[in-house]
């Protein structure tokens, strides 16, 4: 499935994303429920100043004192008390809503933290189950972007929205009572008019989850071109990319600023619609305001409050309506994510699979044909055996299909007509772990991951012991290697294993293979890009792996193709010769012997 074609198709059906989130949110649901408890007066208290202003108008500035009744008593507050208590009482409520304000981030920032980071998990779990196929079709940018950037974007930001979104809704709620204490006839207009002023907020969604989808596949562009650049370096300092290279990221950034100011250019013209229409309902509040208070049915302080609540409203109205819009994009990154834990790889297991102990007697290819994606066929019907402890050479033109061969047979990918059995089983009912731990591998361009050299040979047995491991490293002919490094073996390695030369490589990579104990080995052109000496030695390293083992060998190296059990010629996919040397030497105009005149007999002459 190619990740950039995806494009959140169910990001409109709220309560099916929040069903798939909750399983997330149950762990920390405590602190989420607290910290929602907290957001309450947060909002609400933004309405104390509104409602201060009504008292310090009509009795403080009016100078009358406040008498009120309570269960039957009359009680007298001085004017000139309230003329003190109000202003410390309003710093008051300012200082307890910064510590509610403090502590709701908090709970907002640790709650959204282990909410990604569950998701995160989950996805990365999801991700190196995945086959070949799916990391040959998207490119590492986009996979970055969606197993990184869309958890944080879908997760991290629900609990923090949703928080800010009952914030601000509980504080519109407070400062309408205020208004409604006021004059519920005043409120009335006023709540009407900003209801009016939140309908731009439901026209822009649909843009938003088109822009979105598009930001964040151009973000994954710029992302592979990053990538790209950094593992590409020395092609592209060799055959002067620079500039090309900077010209397509040019052209991917000036694309997503397109993309985002498309969006702008809508979601824009929210803001100064909504302050038009609210300017509309002030100045119908104003109007009416001052009729009301003439009649004598208002106070000034009451009029005072409910403006001052009503400019106070149109805040949290605002920013309630660019949090909805702001939770569409979250929903639109929650609906890429759920697809991603919705796709399935093309290679698993079957139900109740066996388990393969060892190789008892032989593989086969029975018949098999391979196509990527089911287009152009790369493998045309091969059917050949190879028994226990044979070694077979594969050999045949550049693009021929000797790689997806071996690759067929610790399903790297499943065939697509035929079988491969081992021991008469089915490889495909073979549990995936079992039918791979019975096979070792070592390819041209070994992958060596950021940790030491020791962390990379155990790798391959995290359970083998300290005499195996020295055994391995004896057999690959990494001593003197590791004898020239201070730490030996702790040596901890650059990414990729930059910091070991190709040879060096190769060895750690065969000392990994030699400490699995696999029964069947696969050499994918293992020595092809060394140099002779380094070939040379890792030549004696990769004798050493494969003694008293079932070998499948894409060679290039006579002695190696000489000394196979038998040969197995690949040409444009198809198996057209098998044998030994010498019987397919003695095939008249045979594939392999012009081959063997063309490539190896220069070899033959050098040794």
């Amino acid at each position: 499935m190619k990740l950039s074609k995806t494009t959140a198709q169910n990001s409109f059906e709220y309560k099916w994303l929040l069903s798939r989130i909750y399983p997330y949110i149950r762990p920390v649901m405590g602190r989420v429920i607290l910290g929602f408890l907290v957001a309450l007066p947060v909002g609400m208290l933004d309405g104390v100043v509104a409602f201060s202003l009504k008292p310090y108008m009509d009795y403080v500035i009016g100078k009358h004192d406040l008498v009120f009744n309570l269960l039957g008593h009359d009680f007298i507050i001085p004017y000139a008390a309230l003329a003190a208590a109000i202003p410390f009482g309003v710093v008051f409520f300012a200082v307890v809503q910064g510590v509610l304000r403090y502590l709701n981030s908090y709970l907002t920032d640790w709650t959204s933290q282990k909410i990604t980071n569950a998701v995160k998990i989950s996805l990365f779990s999801k991700l190196i189950c995945m086959d070949s196929t799916f990391f040959d079709e998207n490119p590492s940018g986009i996979i970055i972007s969606r197993y990184l950037n869309d958890p944080d974007t879908a997760s991290k930001g629900i609990v923090e929205k949703i928080k800010t979104a009952l914030t601000s809704l509980f504080g519109a709620l407070s400062l309408i009572c205020v208004m409604l204490y006021s004059s519920w006839k005043l409120a009335i207009v006023g709540v009407a008019v900003l209801l009016v002023a939140f309908l731009p907020v439901a026209l822009i969604r649909k843009k938003v989850k088109s822009t979105s989808n598009q930001n964040m596949v151009v973000g994954g562009n710029i992302t592979t071109n990053f990538n790209e650049t950094y593992s590409g370096n020395k092609v592209m300092t060799a055959y002067c990319l620079q500039e090309r290279q900077r010209e397509h990221f040019i052209k991917q950034v000036h694309k997503s600023f397109d993309i985002t100011i498309s969006l702008t250019k809508r979601a824009g013209w929210m803001s100064p619609i909504m302050y038009f229409i609210a300017s509309i309902g002030i100045a119908i509040v104003l109007f009416y305001g001052t009729n009301l208070i003439m009649a004598g049915e208002m106070t000034g302080g009451s009029f005072a409050s409910f403006v001052t609540s009503l400019l106070l409203l149109y805040k949290p109205v605002k920013t309630l309506g660019t949090t909805l819009t702001s939770i569409q994009t979250i929903f639109v990154a929650m609906g890429r994510v759920f697809e991603l834990f919705d796709i399935e790889p093309q290679i698993k297991n079957r139900e109740n699979p066996v388990e393969l102990k060892d190789l008892e007697q032989s593989i086969r290819f029975n018949n098999v044909s391979f196509s990527y994606n089911h287009e152009k066929t790369v493998l045309h019907n091969i059917d050949f055996e190879i028994y226990k402890g044979e070694t077979v050479a594969i050999v045949g033109n550049s693009g021929g299909g000797k790689s997806t061969l071996v690759n067929l047979v610790p399903r790297f990918y499943d065939v697509t007509d035929g079988s491969i059995t081992i021991d008469g089983l089915d490889i495909r009912d073979i549990s995936m772990e079992s039918l791979r731990k019975n096979i070792a591998m070592v390819f041209q361009d070994n992958f060596l991951f950021t940790g030491t050299i020791r962390d990379n040979i155990l790798m391959g047995n995290p359970e083998a012991t300290e005499e195996e491991l020295q055994c391995a490293i004896e057999s690959a002919h990494l001593e003197d290697m590791l004898a020239d490094l201070e730490d030996g073996m702790n040596t901890e390695l650059g990414e990729r294993g930059t910091t070991l030369s190709g040879g060096q490589r190769q060895r750690v990579a065969i000392a990994r293979a030699m400490v699995r104990k696999s029964p069947i080995v696969i050499l994918d052109e293992a020595t092809s890009a060394l140099d002779n000496k380094s070939e040379a030695i890792v030549q004696k390293a990769l004798d050493n792996l494969i003694r008293n083992k079932t070998v499948f060998v894409i060679a290039h190296r006579l002695s190696t193709i000489q000394n196979a059990h038998r040969i197995a010629v690949i040409n444009e996919g198809h198996l057209i010769e098998f044998g030994t040397h010498d019987e397919l030497m003695n095939i008249a105009g045979g594939q392999y012997k012009m081959l063997y005149e063309m490539q190896f007999r220069h070899q033959e002459v050098l040794t």
